[in-house]
Parts: structure tokens; sequence; C-alpha cells
């Protein structure tokens, strides 16, 4: 059976996208892992040594940020404007945050700075933060076993707490729909041109612009001081033009729209087949080196990503005064994590949210760009 699924990955991509589902349709006490059911399935494959090729963790990628882009993009500037700087001090925040907290446990425990940088890349699941970890330690095997062990709940972690806070908190959902709602409402509209053109019936024609000039743009880069560089990367790139593109829906007199039922399509699967690339990768050894390692590396990983999840919640609501939503699309982004955006969706029911996770994502990824490098200079 085993040489089978080897020789058949797309019998795997499928197994574990019904398997994840069934899991992740199990609730207790109304939380469900939602679509990261699937990412615990893909851990298992992958410790079994059934990995899927990149592209397909790629392609997920670029189809849910695209998405997401051209579903917020209608109301995300006005949104933008009136908190922006709410969302910049957070992307800032939220990673500072988590750096910080790395540093005081290479301090207190004495653990070794690739490993700490590599627990912190997982535990904030950014693959350009694994990326500069990497090059600014020269030690792979570190790094990535330290990326490997905080990873899985880097994503189960963030999916769970953005279920959990609404309820902690008491949120009204209906109440916080209804401001998103009027946002939409007050969007101004941008009048089309009286005739368009319709490449095909679907708009995918649009669709695949976007992803083609997404590509395009995240693969500039920004030198930086230290050696290193920002670029926005797979996901950044796609997910700023599809904002373009959902907000202006036309381009010299061709039609770039979508029906909403085909993002969301669209998004979901792009979502599962991210999770799916991802969880495999991860699961690469993830028990060995976790027993090898011990489970305390895995509890530092955690710490990562509860701390700065928590303490950036509280400085959105106390401080900056952002709703609920905003807040929690705020963590998804400084976080960097697209699977908990996926649940933060299912569980407040609006798409909305995305507006606050597409303006905070690329601040974060900077800093975390920038932080990483300075983390490997100081310790």
């Amino acid at each position: 059976m085993y040489d089978f699924l080897v020789a058949n990955p797309l019998i795997v991509i499928f197994a574990i996208a019904f398997i994840g589902y069934a899991l992740g349709r199990i609730s207790i006490k109304g939380l469900s892992l939602g679509t990261a059911g699937v990412l615990l399935v893909a851990l298992v494959f992958g410790h079994f040594g059934l990995e899927v090729n990149k592209i397909i963790q790629d392609v997920g990628l670029v189809l849910f940020v695209t998405s997401i882009g051209f579903i917020a993009g209608p109301t995300f500037f006005r949104n933008f404007k009136s908190h922006a700087i709410a969302y910049v001090l957070l992307g800032i925040i939220i990673v500072l945050i988590g750096v910080i907290t790395c540093a005081a446990i290479i301090l207190i425990t004495g653990l070794g700075t690739e490993l700490a940088i590599g627990l912190l890349a997982g535990a904030l699941t950014t693959t350009p933060g694994l990326g500069v970890a990497l090059e600014a330690t020269g030690d792979s095997n570190l790094v990535t076993t330290g990326y490997g062990l905080a990873y899985p709940f880097g994503v189960i972690g963030v999916v769970l707490f953005v279920q959990l806070m609404p309820r902690i908190f008491k949120t009204d959902m209906q109440k916080e729909r209804e401001q998103f709602q009027k946002v939409a409402i007050q969007q101004t509209i941008v009048e089309k041109p009286k005739k368009l053109l319709s490449i095909d019936p679907l708009g995918l024609f649009g669709f695949a612009f976007a992803i083609f000039l997404g590509i395009l743009l995240g693969k500039i880069t920004i030198p930086l001081p230290g050696g290193v560089s920002f670029s926005l990367g797979t996901s950044g790139g796609p997910l700023i033009v599809g904002l373009l593109f959902g907000h202006f829906k036309s381009m010299i007199r061709v039609d770039l729209s979508l029906k909403k039922e085909t993002l969301v399509s669209l998004r979901e699967l792009g979502l599962v087949l991210f999770l799916i690339g991802a969880g495999t990768k991860a699961g690469v050894g993830f028990i060995e080196v976790l027993v090898d390692q011990g489970v305390i590396l895995f509890v530092y990983g955690a710490i990562m990503t509860l701390i700065p999840m928590i303490l950036g919640l509280l400085i959105a609501r106390k401080v900056l005064k952002l709703s609920m939503f905003n807040s929690l699309g705020s963590i998804c982004g400084g976080m960097t994590s697209t699977p908990a955006l996926g649940a933060l969706i299912q569980t407040t029911k609006t798409d909305d949210v995305a507006t606050a996770y597409a303006a905070t994502y690329p601040i974060a990824i900077a800093i975390i760009v920038i932080t990483f490098q300075l983390l490997a200079l100081i310790f």
C-alpha cells in the first residue's frame, strides 16, 4: 500500500483532503479545526514520507491570496484609510513581540541561536523568515529543525485562537458583521465603462492575469542593510494585485470581475492545496526530531506563537481601539498565518475580515526580514 501511494501522489493529495475535511468537521464545544484538519492529516502523511511536489503548495498559496485580494478589494482601501496607523503598528508590534520572546528564551535557557530563530520562523509560519534565518545563520539543519517543530502549533494555535477569542470577549458577532457591511455600503463605487470586453464568462482571465502580475511583483527585491533583501514573495505580490483588481474591477475596458461564489471556491481550493504541501513537508521527521530534541522545544515554539497573539490582541483592543474582527484579522496578518485567515472567515461568516489581514501582512513580512537578521547578528 505504501509503495502504491508513493507512486501515486495524486491519490495522496485527495486522500489527505477528504480525511482532513472529515477531521476538521469534528467540533468540541463549538471549536473545530475546520480546514486546518487537512494540515494535521498532511503532517501524518509527511511523517511516513509521503510528500507532494512543492508546486502544489505554491499553486494553492497564490490561489488563496489572490482570491482574498479580489474579495477584500472593494472595501480594503476605505478600511485601510480608517485604520492605517493601527494596521502598520500591529504588523510591527506582533513581530517585535515574537522576536523579543525569542531573545528572552535564548538568554534564559541558553538555547542555540540557530534553533531559536528556526522555532520563531515556525511559530510565525513564515517562509520568508525561514529563508532569512537560513541565510543569516548558515546552519540549515538546526534552523529547519526548529521550523519543523514550531510550525504545526504555529498553524493550529492561531486557528484555534481566532475561534476562541470572540467567545472569551463575548463578542456580538452580528453587530460586528453589520459594522463591516456599513463600510461596504459606504464604499465609493467606481463606475465601469458602459461596454466592457468579457474575455471569458467566469472571469478566470482576470484572475490568471492578477496572479501573473502578482508573481512578477513578488519577485522584485529591495536591498536592505546587512546584505539581505526584502520582497513581497509568492504570497504578498498576488495579494496586492488581487486587491487592486478587486477594487477597480476593470482595466482598459476589460472586465476583471469574478462571481463571489467562484472566488470562494478558488479560495478554499487554494487553502487546502497549500496546507497539503506545507503539512507533508513539515511532517518529515517531525516525531523523530521531537523525541530527539525534547518536547521542551515544542513548548518554546508554542510560547513564541501565543505571546505575540495575546499581547497583540490586547494592544489592538485596548490601545488602538480596533473592533474584534479587525483585531483578529490583523493578528492573522501579523502572524503571517494563511490558514488562520481561512478559519477566521469561517468563524465570523464574512470575507471582509481579510482587509485587516491584507493591510498588516506586508508590514509583518518586512519587519520579519529585518529583525531575523538582527537576531542572528546580536546572538
